[in-house]
């Protein structure tokens, strides 16, 4: 059953030609096998996970079954789930267990799922790399020496490594879109408001995107179904017309207009990856889409822009765990300002402490609308930039990283440097808009992503755009040597 897509599952099971328990066993085998290797795994729930795929299978034998039902999924340790532990990598929640779901997870398990475990991350969703996490860094599976990418890297990894079949993410900065670019597999992050954040743990309020990792588009469209929709618990969520994803994949895509922004081919691209998106772009040419140069000048202070304003929000958000309510405390703290400081100080880890610090000082009195202010301005002019190209085109594809995975440890200590690994991706999320991932290729054995980014709510031409190069390649189905 391994290498099977969530697509080819879906149909195997209903088809009743394999079981929920047999296919759930395989994965926790597997996982159990290789997760000391990989470090993509922070918690298995093996007797919970069996105990679903007997409901599973029960439904699936009475005719009452979806296409999720009982489907092994893992998800990210950033996703509340009721009576398991959330740890968000850190230790500051190494011992929370969440009273309830988000609704992000809460719809795939309501949807027949079995949840496998929850995926390793960079702490708190901050890093590129998934080097940050309190219980170690996450390998990648193409090259045991390098990075998964983050912070979404320990799903990424899991599926790529073909220990489950899918994964939930999520995505600020390209959380899940870089990491699926350097493990291999899909990954889609949605507009902003398609994907309830409630229950999801916040890092900076008004970037957070959840969505899913699979091998293919298709698989996508499927998680992405179940995971969508308007949730009154969450102020952000749209009250937006859910599409059918599964539909549109096999639209005909002549005539579609591609852009193609020069300045994502900057002097910081590896050649390789340049090489690969050029013959992807001759394939979509050949089948009846037309490229068309835009431009979008500002893309150089995305960076800066994004570490500003994600920083600040992340300041705020992790204000609230200060040693009293929930989380970490100190031992034998001698006043109130004692337990604050310690308890914060053990809890949280260095990356962690550099943005709350960086958040704090965009924010103070003295420097708010020199930073801060002045961003939020920036902001506005990168999202009206991809306002007035996605006039012109369809879609707008880029490379989705500069470089393929770097080796473990090698920008650890180097903060810009790894802040610039995500430069092709934090102007999504800054601009709201959605964005998916998809392999087109290797360098030196390593895996190459192409970055489609679409108008706000219309994944299901995402979905297209990328289902129809899977069609016309392999790449996707490729399995990292061991695996």
């Amino acid at each position: 059953m391994i290498g099977y897509t969530l697509a080819e599952l879906s149909r195997l099971l209903q088809g009743r030609e394999i079981s929920s328990i047999d296919l759930v066993k395989s994965c926790l085998h597997r996982t159990e096998q290789f997760n000391d290797e990989l470090n993509c795994f922070i918690s298995l729930f093996p007797e919970y996970a069996l105990e679903q795929a007997k409901v599973a299978d029960r439904l699936i034998a009475a005719g009452e079954a979806g296409p999720l039902t009982g489907m092994p999924i893992a998800h990210k340790d950033i996703f509340c789930t009721a009576g398991f532990k959330t740890s968000c990598a850190s230790k500051m929640l190494d011992n929370f267990v969440a009273p309830y779901s988000a609704t992000a997870t809460g719809r795939i398990d309501a949807a027949g799922s079995v949840m496998i475990g929850k995926t390793n991350m960079d702490e708190f969703a901050m890093g590129s790399s998934s080097e940050t996490s309190y219980y170690g860094p996450v390998k990648n599976p193409w090259d045991h020496q390098r990075v998964p990418g983050g912070s979404s890297g320990g799903s990424a990894c899991a599926v790529s490594a073909r220990l489950v079949p899918a994964a939930t993410a999520t995505d600020t900065g390209g959380s899940i879109r870089q990491p699926a670019a350097l493990c291999g597999v899909t990954g889609l992050k949605p507009t902003y408001g398609r994907v309830s954040r409630y229950g999801m743990v916040a890092y900076a309020s008004s970037l957070d995107q959840g969505g899913p990792i699979t091998q293919t588009a298709q698989d996508a469209a499927m998680l992405l179904s179940a995971m969508s929709g308007f949730d009154p618990r969450d102020a952000t969520c749209a009250n937006v017309r859910v599409d059918n994803y599964l539909d549109a994949l096999n639209n005909d895509i002549k005539g579609l207009k591609i852009g193609l922004p020069r300045e994502y081919f900057s002097a910081g691209l590896e050649q390789p990856v340049a090489d690969a998106l050029t013959a992807a772009l001759n394939l979509y040419e050949q089948e009846g889409a037309s490229i068309i140069d835009i431009e979008l000048p500002h893309t150089e202070l995305s960076i800066p822009v994004y570490y500003v304003i994600a920083s600040a929000e992340c300041s705020s958000n992790l204000s609230r765990y200060d040693g009293v309510r929930f989380g970490h405390r100190c031992t034998d703290p001698e006043d109130i300002k004692d337990l604050f400081c310690r308890s914060r100080s053990e809890g949280f880890g260095n990356e962690v402490k550099r943005r709350i610090m960086i958040g704090t000082y965009v924010l103070s009195a003295g420097y708010y609308d020199a930073y801060y202010l002045k961003a939020q301005k920036l902001r506005r002019l990168l999202r009206d930039e991809f306002r007035a190209a996605l006039d012109r085109v369809d879609v707008i594809i880029t490379p989705t990283t500069p470089s393929t995975a770097f080796p473990l440890g090698s920008r650890i200590d180097d903060p810009v440097a790894m802040y610039l690994s995500d430069i092709y991706t934090v102007s999504v999320n800054l601009a709201g808009l959605p964005a998916i991932s998809i392999p087109v290729g290797f360098s030196l054995g390593l895996p190459i992503g192409m970055q489609i980014i679409g108008n706000y709510f219309h994944e299901a031409r995402l979905l297209n755009v990328a289902h129809q190069y899977q069609q016309m390649t392999d790449w996707h189905k490729q399995i990292p040597g061991g695996w």
